[in-house]
């Protein structure tokens, strides 16, 4: 039979989760009690994607701002610089306010116009009009009210965070700077505070003579006085769960989807993949945020989502070999070549545009938009007919 739909992505309500709840079972009955309510027939390959947090909340995974505070005292002794963290009530406020804790005094460096992920401190034209160089120019805060003004709000939050950080951080001073070795001329104990570039920045810090170097993904990477950890990120991923505690990025993924993809593939006898997902790494082309603050889309997935597309252009193809011929010989060649694609298409003319990026990247941006961050009450999605195409019967 002639197949006239593709991708089909489905939110899939649950109850509400709390710690301890069995979440395999509650998925699994979700999708179960879904599938059945809309006469839903699962095929193999069908994806059901979890967003982190409700992994994480059922783990118990949270931290209080004091056992942050213990761990920043357990690293370091003196005055700390915080290069280069993200402009975000929801992921760094709390964590500041947890790191303040520690009683250490702290020097906040900001990157500027904007932090890692796209939030500005001030519209990048101000630098040219200014004549700051924002590749050199270190700035302290009396230079950045003298130039930009006493109140400073983001466009869409109304949030004057230099003021905000100062507030939470208390005993500290906030300098300006898109080198992260600026850091050095206030105290050499370092805590990288970035996302994507903590690595590359640990490493240059620790070459340009800094003495304590750790990054965020270095607290609470084991648990300290019973609080929740991950093992990998630390409080990388971590979200504002309460006025002094976080919920940090879920552990032990891959027993989870596992445990999911076994009792879905029982009761379909289909090969369902199931993954873990938080944000979907996409950007606004408006506000210029890049929705990726936590350190990686996907922290767990099935094995058969694992690589990157690998896909012919239609539209390629339909411009330059099909465009004189009729609509069923288009038909039939494009079928024909999708079927007998080699298995590896990389670099090859028609591929031209489209999308290198991972599947479970793709399939998490997906994902994030379909459940949103609201009150949609949709934090499972499931996917039909991602890897299907042209020449699916």
């Amino acid at each position: 039979m002639e197949r006239y739909i593709g991708t089909v992505v489905r939110g899939i309500r649950t109850p509400i989760v709390k710690s301890g709840d069995d979440l395999v079972d509650i998925v699994c009955d979700s999708m179960i009690k879904a599938v059945e309510s809309e006469n839903i027939q699962m095929r193999d390959k069908d994806v059901v994607a979890v967003t982190e947090s409700l992994v994480a909340r059922s783990q118990g995974n949270y931290a209080t701002v004091d056992q942050i505070a213990e761990d920043v005292r357990n690293k370091y002794d003196g005055e700390i610089g915080l290069v280069f963290p993200i402009l975000s009530r929801n992921r760094f406020s709390i964590v500041l306010k947890g790191i303040a804790n520690s009683g250490r005094k702290l020097h906040i460096l900001l990157s500027y116009p904007s932090d890692e992920v796209g939030n500005h401190l001030m519209d990048e034209k101000l630098l040219y009009e200014k004549k700051i160089n924002p590749f050199t120019d270190v700035l302290e805060e009396s230079d950045y009210r003298r130039i930009f003004g006493e109140e400073v709000k983001h466009e869409f939050t109304g949030i004057d965070y230099v003021s905000l950080y100062k507030e939470i951080a208390g005993n500290c001073e906030i300098h300006f700077s898109n080198d992260p070795k600026s850091i050095l001329k206030y105290t050499k104990d370092v805590l990288v505070c970035s996302i994507h570039t903590r690595d590359m920045i640990k490493q240059e810090l620790i070459d340009s003579g800094a003495e304590k170097v750790y990054g965020l993904d270095d607290i609470l990477n084991e648990s300290v006085n019973g609080s929740g950890y991950n093992p990998d990120f630390g409080l990388l991923g971590s979200n504002l769960a309460s006025d002094d505690s976080v919920k940090l990025f879920p552990r032990d993924g891959a027993e989870f989807v596992t445990a999911v993809q076994k009792k879905l593939c029982d009761y379909s006898n289909k090969q369902i993949e199931v993954m873990i997902y938080g944000d979907g790494a996409f950007k606004d082309p408006v506000g210029k945020i890049w929705e990726l603050a936590d350190p990686v889309v996907s922290p767990a997935h099935t094995e058969g989502l694992a690589g990157t597309p690998n896909e012919l252009k239609i539209k390629y193809i339909a411009d330059t070999e099909l465009k004189d011929l009729s609509k069923e010989e288009r038909e039939e060649i494009i079928r024909e070549k999708i079927s007998n694609k080699d298995e590896n298409l990389v670099g090859t003319a028609e591929t031209l545009g489209t999308t290198p990026r991972r599947i479970t990247d793709l399939l998490g941006s997906l994902c994030d938009l379909t459940s949103g961050s609201g009150d949609k009450g949709t934090p499972v999605v499931y996917v039909q007919g991602y890897f299907d195409n042209y020449a699916t019967k």
